[in-house]
């Protein structure tokens, strides 16, 4: 009977009910942890199987009590002869279906909160699952923590994810076209300007294209980077300092070969008063360097000792321009 079932879908909905068994029993070792790893990469509908699975598992739990208590009602109705397969394969639907019947309030659909930094503000979020969120100054970004999954989407800005462990519950962040997933980390995330960049600091990140996207699934571990641009098919992963990445949450941006234009954006989002290059060739110069961030005056002297540059100012803002040599 196992063949008949063993093809297409139904026999990823198969292994996927049987990968969450084997992870909430907390069973899983690292040989099958690999194995695991392996089989949710092989395919984008593996993922989607396996979060369908975890959601039903999630929902049984919720209303188990529920659950319970319908099916006994309908013990006395005898099921119709032929129909022992279908509900052996379906019992996790089937399942689900009475949890939504008997128990609306345990499923009804979590509210997302919106989180939101403005100029030159950093802010520590604490979530109720125990993960903690460090906000950049311009960052939006907002988060829905459902039954089957704990959901970020980062419209714009840069943060910094410590997530709580948790097996039942993995921890997926939208991000323009790629999708990031955790289950608990600690990692950095930047996005501006259609340019996506994930940075490990503890644990492992899988990214991979979101639904229509194309490219390929990349898993990141500690000391790596990964860089793409939206809508492009090139991705890049390079090692990293994770700590230097990191650490703008004390006011210190650190950059490595960083083109000076990519530096002016940091900075843009931390002062009022815009900084603005007219010169792509000047925007393009690579700079390395560490700059802390308090008054906008003095950065901006710090960086004219990376680069060499002079400031225009007006009520408008500030234009950086290369430096002309001073003649002997």
């Amino acid at each position: 009977m196992n063949s008949i079932w063993r093809f297409g879908d139904d026999a990823r909905r198969e292994d996927a009910a049987a990968w969450v068994v084997r992870l909430e029993a907390g069973s899983l070792g690292e040989t099958e942890a690999v194995a695991f790893d392996a089989w949710l990469s092989a395919a984008p509908d593996n993922a989607n199987a396996f979060d369908a699975a975890l959601a039903v598992s999630h929902i049984y739990a919720a209303a188990g009590d529920a659950v319970t208590k319908a099916l006994s009602e309908r013990r006395a109705a005898p099921a119709p002869v032929g129909r022992r397969a279908f509900l052996a394969v379906g019992a996790m639907a089937a399942a689900a279906a009475v949890a939504v019947v008997v128990a609306p309030d345990l499923v009804s659909a979590p509210k997302a909160t919106t989180y939101v930094t403005a100029k030159g503000e950093r802010r520590t979020v604490r979530l109720a699952d125990g993960s903690t969120l460090d906000l950049n100054a311009g960052t939006r970004l907002s988060v829905t923590l459902a039954h089957d999954a704990r959901r970020v989407t980062l419209d714009q800005g840069q943060a910094v994810f410590d997530v709580a462990h948790d097996q039942r519950r993995p921890f997926l962040i939208a991000a323009g076209d790629r999708t990031i997933r955790v289950v608990g980390t600690q990692f950095d995330v930047r996005r501006r300007a259609g340019k996506l960049s994930v940075t490990v600091a503890r644990g492992a990140v899988e990214v991979r294209p979101s639904e229509g996207a194309t490219g390929q699934a990349y898993r990141l571990h500690p000391g790596q980077r990964l860089d793409h641009i939206e809508g492009a098919a090139l991705t890049q992963v390079v090692a990293t300092r994770a700590e230097e990445v990191l650490g703008w949450r004390s006011g210190r941006l650190v950059y490595r070969e960083q083109p000076l234009g990519d530096v002016v954006a940091d900075l843009n989002q931390q002062f009022s008063l815009p900084i603005r290059i007219d010169d792509p060739t000047l925007a393009a110069t690579p700079i390395s360097g560490v700059l802390m961030v308090d008054n906008q005056d003095a950065v901006i002297r710090r960086l004219a000792l990376l680069v060499p540059i002079s400031t225009v100012r007006s009520d408008a803002g500030v234009v950086l321009r290369r430096a002309v040599a001073s003649g002997r």
